[in-house]
């Protein structure tokens, strides 16, 4: 028999006003007082829960305002907190904040520490908008990042999310990244990292109805191994599952959920599905796995998810506790995933004790406008750059030796986003960068239509030809479009690796040798005849506010290039096996 309880007044207030403040109680009930063993206060906070408060905790936001526990949503942070970007997350408060690299950037800077920097600012500005009364405590401070899936074939449309194909790498990275975001306190973390998504999922086209069938050895040697590196090493207890089945099992009811990531890996915290993943569970045309969504229902809470990402969930749990096909008891084993996290943060705690409780509070300047947060994206991108071939020293250029650079192409002009990007509060794209950088010295010739673009790259000392893909496939970034076979995005896979403009660098480099060809992509590309006739090619990736500082750093030799690819670059098409083939041997 569930009781009712009188709350405190000042806790009731921060609740409905819907700010940031921590709420302050009385410690009327156990889970109330932070000195309390957190899993004394996660036992007490389900006692006290009714059995609707109980279902509807499995949302994607959250709270039992009843007892004082404020809703917490997630957000997304691949390369920094989005809160903005093509996709419009944060739609009712659109914030900008500092961007990095797209991830296959950040992951080819081969650097552990500086990767932890990135998510420890990215961290600091979550907290900053969640707990900042100016922003209404909207986002949440669980973030979906890091993707700690492998890159198993450059085809795959989500690439840029990953940070390449070798397992330890990756798990080296994911662990850099989640301790990064959560901090190094011994009680409280700075933000929750939950990773994306578990597991085998590299490939967008089918991804809602395929399987990706592999052995256990496999699962265990590499295809779990980041995720699993991202729990024990880095301290993550949090993961979403993936669309996709393994062995004709979809992964939101696979019992590896419970029986390796819980039971094994420690993992007692957030699981939540991907959005729709319900639905493709009962879906005839995709996974068909179940017939209604009372059985979807009972598979998911079954393997252990406690967070839906979308709005069907409800009735198929009430119906399947109707028919005692779950229990109360499930539902109370699953949801103190959710609860652990909430302590972790120091959601339900008065913000003495909790050193990142006070961010934002007090009102201080953005961060995303200091010049630390500045100068960690542009050395975070500085590292990123690949150096691909510099025949006969052809890099650095010497300014005090030039009269006259075009900057051509059309990435020359323009800092592209991704699906998964905030938007950063400025851009710095090459042009802007190198214009900079040489200052009045140098004649910087600028177009980006092809045929002015070889007539001044004829007319000019040296050309810097801006090359690359569009992360969102479209300019207008309508969902699951790209231009050109060798685009990919979410929900589209690449037809194509080969680089479509190389037609334009053969012009180009017809009209001036003295051509520098700056590689701006996502993916992998097949750039043979460039890599045989250019002199010099550097590789970076998308997102940076900072991306035309560093790419100037580098090209005038202020920064030496360091990055390097975390991904096989095939030749051609002729050199991979079929997408689906998960059996990497």
């Amino acid at each position: 028999m569930k009781f009712s309880f009188v709350v405190s007044l000042s806790c009731l207030s921060a609740v409905f006003a819907g700010t940031p403040v921590l709420a302050q109680t009385t410690n009327q009930f156990p889970f109330q007082n932070p000195a309390t063993a957190l899993e004394e206060r996660v036992d007490n906070i389900v006692s006290l829960m009714t059995l609707d408060e109980k279902i509807a905790f499995f949302s994607s936001r959250p709270g039992v305002p009843r007892l004082g526990i404020r809703a917490m949503g997630q957000v997304e942070g691949l390369h920094g907190l989005a809160r903005g970007g093509p996709s419009n997350w944060g739609r009712r408060n659109p914030v900008p904040t500092t961007i990095f690299p797209q991830a296959i950037g950040m992951a080819e800077t081969w650097d552990t520490e500086v990767i932890r920097q990135a998510a420890a600012v990215e961290a600091y500005e979550v907290r900053y908008i969640a707990q900042n009364e100016k922003y209404g405590g909207r986002g949440g401070l669980i973030v979906r990042a890091p993707n700690a899936d492998l890159g198993r074939d450059p085809r795959w449309g989500r690439t840029e999310e990953c940070y390449g194909e070798d397992p330890f790498f990756n798990g080296t990275m994911v662990t850099a990244f989640v301790k990064g975001l959560q901090g190094d306190h011994p009680k409280y973390w700075q933000t929750a990292s939950l990773l994306k998504h578990f597991f085998a999922n590299s490939n967008e086209d089918l991804r809602d109805s395929s399987s990706s069938d592999f052995d256990e050895q496999l699962f265990r040697e590499y295809y779990s191994v980041p995720f699993r590196m991202g729990f024990e090493d880095g301290g993550a207890r949090c993961f979403m599952a993936s669309y996709n089945q393994w062995n004709h099992v979809p992964c939101t009811v696979q019992p590896v959920i419970r029986n390796v990531a819980i039971n094994e890996w420690g993992v007692d915290g957030v699981i939540c599905t991907d959005g729709g993943a319900a639905a493709n569970l009962i879906n005839p045309n995709r996974q068909h796995y179940y017939t209604n969504a009372t059985q979807a229902a009972v598979g998911e809470i079954k393997a252990g998810i406690n967070q839906f990402l979308d709005n069907t969930f409800a009735a198929g749990i009430r119906s399947a506790l109707q028919t005692n096909l779950l229990t109360e008891a499930d539902l109370d084993r699953n949801l103190k995933g959710t609860l652990r996290v909430f302590l972790r943060l120091g959601w339900l705690d008065p913000a003495t004790n909790n050193p990142y409780a006070s961010i934002g509070a007090a009102g201080e300047p953005e961060p995303w406008l200091s010049e630390k947060h500045k100068a960690v994206a542009r050395l975070v991108t500085q590292k990123s750059i690949v150096l691909l071939k510099n025949a006969k020293n052809f890099l650095p250029l010497d300014k005090s030796k030039l009269k006259s650079v075009a900057v051509i192409g059309p990435r020359a002009n323009e800092v592209l986003l991704d699906w998964y990007s905030g938007t950063p509060p400025y851009r710095i794209s090459p042009l802007a960068g190198i214009k900079n950088k040489v200052g009045g010295d140098v004649t910087v010739n600028f177009s980006t239509n092809e045929m002015e673009a070889v007539k001044l790259a004829k007319a000019s000392d040296v050309v810097i030809l801006c090359v690359g893909n569009n992360p969102i496939g479209v300019p207008d970034g309508a969902w699951a479009k790209v231009s050109v076979p060798s685009e990919g995005r979410e929900a589209v896979d690449r037809k194509s690796i080969t680089l479509e403009q190389e037609d334009l660098i053969k012009q180009v480099y017809a009209a001036n040798p003295k051509t520098v060809v700056v590689l701006i992509s996502s993916f992998p590309y097949a750039i043979n005849w460039t890599q045989q006739h250019v002199p010099a090619i550097v590789h970076l990736t998308h997102g940076s506010e900072e991306e035309g500082s560093a790419l100037a750093d580098v090209l005038f030799g202020d920064y030496n290039p360091a990055g390097r690819l975390v991904q096989t670059w095939p030749k051609s098409l002729d050199q991979l096996p079929p997408m689906m083939d998960y059996n990497i041997r």
